[in-house]
């Protein structure tokens, strides 16, 4: 099996890559534009006889139908993913989310792979005020991003309806683990703190989100591509529900801060007030998270408290609050 992983050298798509090989015995082309947010760091050493990396960038025809040429399954996480820039700079977001996007798609249906999964959001159902987002909901999508997220899903639909590519898209929800790109909330977060700084608190704190560790996201996304229906959708979520303020005092309490540290900023525009995700229909199929929330975090802490090499550059980069 030889698979392509588009954003590899990003979050999640570089720990997706560490979990391929070290679960099985595929062959991966590793494809990313390095971006800000992809780092090369991430993967160098897993690079060699069974995964190579091709610098291209999904937009790019040429690049994407070459890197594809011999390729079985592709996993798609080369994204633009961060609200605040999606808000101050839409543009990018909906050429590299949708146009791209259809790039992928139009590539993987000449090649003829045999699976396709799409990774989206849990953002596109819009806020959620009760209960929890099934995966027949409408998308009701808030911020560019969510909208560039939502518009890429039904571009990826639109080929498995026209054209029978084995297309599948997942919804997932707020990921954290190792190798997150610091402008993000727990890895902003976590560093600042470690490094004695204030950390920025949206409004009053109370938006609720679902965090899902980014090993439990890979394991997902293995069973949906040897289990899951092409032409549907699964939400991957962890049902860790917690709000932006109770968040903070995990990370302030396992960084050996106190509350001085929290600086309350006003909200941001359009600021989603909770998600939630239903997945019963993805543990139907034998998933379940193994991570727990308390456990997940001590962890991730302590990895970027002892991998201070890799995030310290990146933090002198211009960085947007999260």
């Amino acid at each position: 099996m030889r698979l392509l992983i588009t954003g590899a050298a990003g979050f999640i798509g570089s720990n997706y890559l560490r979990h391929v090989l070290n679960t099985s015995d595929h062959a991966v082309v590793a494809f990313d534009a390095l971006t800000y947010a992809g780092n090369l760091d991430s993967i160098k050493d897993l690079l060699g006889d069974r995964a190579s990396f091709v610098h291209g960038d999904i937009t790019d025809r040429s690049a994407v139908r070459s890197a594809m040429a011999d390729c079985d399954q592709v996993v798609h996480f080369a994204a633009e993913s961060h609200v605040d820039r999606s808000i101050s700079g839409p543009d990018a977001f909906v050429y590299t989310n949708c146009f791209g996007t259809s790039v992928l798609c139009d590539a993987a249906r000449r090649v003829g792979v045999e699976r396709f999964v799409h990774v989206s959001t849990d953002e596109v159902y819009g806020s959620v005020e009760a209960g929890s987002s099934l995966e027949t909901d409408a998308v009701a999508p808030r911020s560019p991003y969510a909208a560039s997220k939502a518009g890429s899903d039904l571009i990826a639909l639109s080929y498995f309806s026209t054209h029978g590519l084995p297309v599948i898209v997942t919804r997932a929800s707020n990921n954290y683990g190792p190798f997150q790109f610091p402008e993000k909330a727990i890895p902003l977060f976590a560093t600042s703190l470690l490094d004695g700084a204030s950390v920025p608190l949206y409004g009053d704190g109370l938006n609720i989100r679902d965090w899902l560790h980014v090993d439990d996201h890979c394991a997902a996304i293995d069973t949906i591509l040897s289990k899951g229906s092409c032409g549907e959708i699964y939400n991957v979520g962890a049902g860790n529900e917690i709000t932006n303020r109770d968040l903070a005092e995990r990370l302030l309490e396992l960084c050996g801060r106190d509350e001085s540290a929290v600086e309350y900023v006003p909200d941001r525009p359009g600021h989603d007030r909770r998600y939630s995700l239903d997945c019963t229909k993805l543990r139907a199929l034998g998933w379940a998270p193994r991570q727990n929330l308390a456990g997940g975090l001590a962890k991730t802490v302590d990895w970027y408290r002892t991998n201070r090499g890799w995030w310290e550059a990146l933090k002198n980069r211009v960085v947007e609050r999260p």
